[in-house]
């Protein structure tokens, strides 16, 4: 036989309610949200909206009740913010997004959606002072779920993800973060600026670390399927073309280095990064010795530590 459960919410939208009644339970939860009694007043408004689902009198009362609903939520997740309760603020905003969206107010899914993802961020930040990478990781993905354009939270997902890759060699984790470094780089609007800049800066930073470590190893096969990798998601990404034509011309790979270099060299965003690349062009010339191509390549490093040593190659290669 089976058993029927009915919640005791469900069992009050049985009983036939006076627009009366109505009314006195809208006042009632109207008087404890004024009085930033919420819980009470989520309460209410809860009846109802249960009850007076099927009303045709209480319609109008149900409608405000939805909408002031979950900014009760809202409230009693920024007073738990406040007292510092983190996971009782997670809660209840969560519990308003989820309403709000229920019940079709959008703008307010998003305040709330923006205080998941700040708790978060709260909470994400004291498991990566402590240096628990993994859980930083774990606490910053739900807040960059929650609001994805975030930049700041982003970055901290990113720098996790990079920051465990860095302790235990993973390129699954170093990848993740690029991928969202990518994805804040990308964002377009002065208020994204700042951000966006930062987040090259710690791509640059993080693959340059991810490569020293491949290179004290000798592996200048995993810094090439390193920088493809970063090539599928993004052709143009000026570290990933730099440091896989590093890794070809390590690997004595000149012919390789001289079909990448040109595309390389474009691909680069600052004279001396470039510079870098048409060094590695001329020196990869020059062990073929191709002595016009070199010294056409050499010609073009102007800027940063490549310049001098350009300078010497130049001078050996044309003189008499």
């Amino acid at each position: 036989m089976k058993r029927i459960f009915v919640s005791a919410i469900a069992l009050l939208a049985t009983f036939s309610l006076s627009a009366q009644d109505f009314t006195a339970l809208y006042n009632e939860a109207a008087t404890a949200y004024t009085s930033k009694n919420f819980a009470a007043a989520a309460e209410s408004f809860q009846k109802l909206i249960a009850t007076g689902m099927e009303s045709v009198e209480a319609a109008d009362l149900v409608a405000t009740a939805k909408a002031t609903l979950p900014k009760c939520y809202y409230q009693m997740g920024g007073a738990a913010f406040q007292r510092k309760a983190f996971d009782e603020a997670l809660v209840n905003f969560e519990k308003s997004a989820e309403l709000a969206d229920l019940y079709g107010d959008h703008t307010q899914m998003q305040k709330a959606n923006t205080w998941v993802a700040n708790v978060y961020q709260v909470q994400g930040g004291e498991a990566f002072n402590a240096k628990d990478y993994a859980r930083a990781s774990e606490i910053f993905a739900k807040g960059y779920e929650a609001n994805p354009r975030n930049t700041g939270m982003a970055l901290n997902l990113a720098m996790s993800y990079c920051e465990l890759a860095m302790a235990n060699n993973d390129m699954a984790q170093y990848e993740k973060g690029m991928e969202v470094y990518e994805n804040v780089a990308a964002m377009k609007g002065p208020k994204y600026d700042a951000d966006a800049a930062k987040a090259r800066e710690q791509m640059a930073l993080y693959t340059n670390n991810m490569v020293a470590k491949l290179q004290q190893a000798g592996d200048s096969d995993g810094i090439i399927a390193m920088a493809d990798a970063l090539l599928i998601k993004n052709p143009v990404n000026p570290v990933a073309q730099r440091v896989r034509v590093q890794a070809y011309f390590d690997k004595q790979a000149y012919a390789k280095v001289v079909e990448l270099a040109g595309e390389a060299a474009a691909a680069q965003t600052t004279d001396e990064d470039r510079s870098l690349v048409y060094h590695l062009l001329g020196a990869a010339y020059n062990a073929q010795e191709m002595k016009p191509e070199a010294i056409a390549a050499f010609q073009k490093v102007t800027a940063g530590p490549a310049l001098e040593s350009a300078k010497a190659a130049l001078a050996e290669l044309t003189k008499k």
